[in-house]
């Protein structure tokens, strides 16, 4: 067993958290990119308005009002996704934090500086 003393494992949490924060605020950064402006989103908005449009000049209410519905579908999704991407970025900043406040509680020895 490798013997490691308390100020070791302190620098080895904090590196860990700066590490995993680090990659929280990569993964929601990524999420925040790809999930609202997907081609597949924007190809459905498209045709739902479309289908919107065609039937309020055709007069069919059931095809509007599920237009309708599918718009504010999109609308959820894209909120969902957004708050998964901001709550992973938060977390990154949290986890940065927390590593900073660890190495900061690091007693160094008087020979070390």
């Amino acid at each position: 067993m490798i013997p490691l003393s308390m100020s070791d494992m302190q620098i080895i949490i904090g590196a860990s958290l700066f590490v995993l924060g680090c990659m929280c605020i990569l993964l929601g950064t990524f999420v925040l990119i790809s999930r609202g402006f997907s081609k597949e989103m924007k190809a459905l908005a498209v045709h739902t308005a479309r289908i919107g449009q065609k039937g309020i000049a055709e007069e069919l209410s059931g095809l509007v009002n599920s237009a309708s519905e599918l718009v504010v579908a999109l609308n959820q999704l894209v909120k969902s996704a957004s708050g998964a991407g901001i709550f992973l970025v938060t977390l990154g900043m949290a986890m940065i934090a927390a590593a900073y406040w660890v190495l900061m509680q690091i007693e160094w020895p008087a020979t070390a500086l």
